[in-house]
């Protein structure tokens, strides 16, 4: 793993975290507790701070990214982020499913218990309300979440990425 100090600011993480030997943290990056940064993902808190809670996983080749000068990324407790998904200058609340190749850009909002689905775009601007399924490209609120959504796969996935990652350790 790549973990650099730049402009005086070093990744600082929490207990039990796992990095893969080619993920890369730079600069003002903070993870809480039971973290996992997987195979060529990216953190970089270069232009302005990522902070990150506790039980997320940040799977491979996703890329997670700030704006300079304007917009942290900022992501709570329990959530992935998907293979090869883009999270950029915006904050991402408890209990949220960014799917795999998922865009989040500058200045959104995505409240607590939300699924995006694999592939969708969520535009600049936007505000993900809580408890919806959005999909598409930009993402549109498509459904609901019901309970076994909430626990079937935002949960049920968290949990399985701690399990993941103390395969590996």
């Amino acid at each position: 793993m790549l973990i650099k100090t730049l402009l005086g600011k070093t990744p600082q993480y929490g207990k039990s975290c796992y990095f893969s030997e080619n993920a890369t943290l730079v600069g003002d990056v903070i993870l809480g507790d039971y973290c996992s940064v997987w195979f060529n993902a990216v953190v970089r808190g270069d232009v302005n701070f990522i902070k990150i809670g506790n039980k997320v996983n940040i799977q491979d080749g996703a890329i997670i990214h700030c704006t300079y000068k304007k917009y942290p990324t900022i992501i709570g407790n329990n959530v992935s982020i998907g293979h090869n998904a883009m999270v950029h200058g915006c904050v991402i609340n408890d209990n949220v499913l960014i799917g795999m190749g998922a865009i989040v850009m500058d200045d959104c909002t995505v409240e607590s218990n939300v699924i995006v689905a694999a592939g969708a775009v969520v535009t600049q601007h936007t505000t993900l309300e809580s408890g919806f399924l959005y999909a598409g490209v930009p993402a549109k609120k498509i459904k609901p979440l019901d309970q076994n959504l909430i626990t079937g796969e935002i949960e049920r996935i968290a949990d399985n990425y701690i399990k993941y990652a103390s395969w590996y350790k």
